[in-house]
């Protein structure tokens, strides 16, 4: 891989880390727009460089810079929200992987790899949710207040976000494509 790949996927790492710093609070789980990064990043990069644009923006977290919506550090593991941001690093690659595959240029196309993304987010977020809430918090949520709580409060807004970003993506791909193609991001 190229040192472009490289500074592309810190790029979309920043921008996870900016959208962090951009929430409304509710309960448990706060509405965020990292979620746009997570789709653009999967849909521009590619599954591997957008899942690593992800994995690096968990990494600088945890190595204690307070890029997370509630801070950073390897505590932030206990967290009833950090099975989001692993999910971040799933999403990201099948989000890419979809567009990838299927070749998918037309903003109705991405919306549903985003989708996928965003399910595969919730998947792993509500699943850490249930079990950092019951083990962990000791405040324990029963099936269906995690799924209130981390799946149906969430999910119009990030569908929103889902439907604006496909639209991005799809007017910004045919402008990067060839940057990434010939760069080594592609894949």
């Amino acid at each position: 891989m190229r040192i472009h790949a490289f500074v592309w996927a810190a790029f979309f790492a920043a921008l996870t880390a900016v959208g962090g710093f951009i929430k409304i609070p509710v309960p448990y789980v706060p509405f965020t727009l990292q979620i746009a990064a997570v789709y653009l990043s999967g849909c521009l990069l590619g599954p591997r460089m957008g899942a690593l644009s992800q994995l690096l923006y968990v990494s600088i977290g945890l190595a204690g810079a307070p890029v997370f919506a509630e801070g950073g550090g390897l505590g932030y593991v206990l967290k009833p929200t950090f099975g989001y941001l692993l999910g971040f690093i799933a999403g990201a690659y099948t989000g890419g992987s979809l567009v990838r595959r299927f070749q998918w240029t037309k903003a109705r196309d991405i919306w549903k790899a985003n989708a996928a993304a965003l399910l595969v987010v919730y998947a792993f977020g509500c699943t850490w949710l249930y079990i950092v809430m019951k083990w962990v918090a000791a405040t324990p949520l029963t099936i269906g207040q995690t799924i209130w709580f981390g799946f149906l409060l969430p999910m119009p807004g990030d569908l929103v976000l889902c439907a604006v970003c496909s639209v991005i993506a799809a007017r910004v791909w045919p402008h990067i494509r060839p940057l990434t193609m010939t760069r080594g991001i592609g894949g």
